[in-house]
This record gives C-alpha cells, structure tokens and sequence, in this order.
C-alpha cells in the first residue's frame, strides 16, 4: 500500500489529494442533503412526456436569461460531481439525475426517462418520495 501511495504522490502533488478527499467528502454531504429536498419538490407526473417544462417563463428576459444560466450552472456541477461519485463516494446516478434535470439541452426529457426507468433508481427515488408523504412518479407514456 504504501508503494502504491508513493507512486500516487509521484504524479499528483499531495495538496491536489487533499482537495479531491475534501471535494469528495463536502460533495458526499450535499447531495445527501440536495438530492432529496429536489427530488421531494417535483411534481409526480414531472417525468411525463406532457409535462410542461417552462422555467420563469413569466418574467422579465433578462431575469429569465440569468435564472437559467445559473440553473443550467448548477446543473453541470452536479452532473460532474455525480460522475465524480461513481468512482468516489456519493449518490451518483441520482446525483447526475438532479443535474440533467437541471440543465436545459435537446433530448432531455429522453434521457430523464432514461435514467428514472431504471428499475433500482425508480424504487429509491419512489421510497424517498414515500419517506416525505410525496405520492410516487407516474411513468405513463414511457417508450
């Protein structure tokens, strides 16, 4: 092991591993913070192909344009981190779920169904949704 840690600190200096661990370790914490207070506030029929997906649609467009480059901001953070946690620990998949929600790009809604379809992601996304008293997706109009 310690030839190992060695080798590791022969190519990434020791205070980029202590950034990665602390990365990891705030990472871990928010999402189990985030993923359910956003998972608990969407609405059940969100993953429906007739769910209208209009964000500040009634503000001003200035307002508009820099509400969606912050949610689209956030949106990336947490898809990165999320493929970060496949490898580190943390709720991957469902944090790279919240992320895509998030961000706004053709084909979205697709791979939304995608990922929640999942058998193991439906039932513990469903479970913490029960967990709040929120009633589960509704998945009617999955190809």
């Amino acid at each position: 092991m310690d030839a190992l840690l060695s080798t590791l600190l022969e190519f990434i200096p020791p205070r980029l591993l202590w950034g990665l661990f602390i990365f990891s370790i705030v990472a871990f914490v928010g999402t189990l913070l985030a993923i359910p207070a956003i998972l608990v506030r969407l609405p059940a029929d969100y993953f429906e192909e007739h769910h209208p997906r209009l964000w500040l649609a009634h503000h001003h467009p200035i307002l508009r344009g820099l509400g969606l480059a912050i949610k689209n901001g956030v949106g990336l953070i947490f898809l990165l981190a999320g493929f970060a946690m496949l490898f580190l620990p943390g709720q991957g998949v469902l944090t790279m779920l919240i992320g895509i929600s998030l961000l706004d790009f053709p084909g979205k809604q697709k791979l939304e169904r995608k990922l929640i379809t999942h058998p193991t992601v439906f039932k513990a996304v469903n479970a913490l949704r029960h967990k709040f008293g929120k009633p589960p997706f509704s998945l009617s109009g999955i190809d």
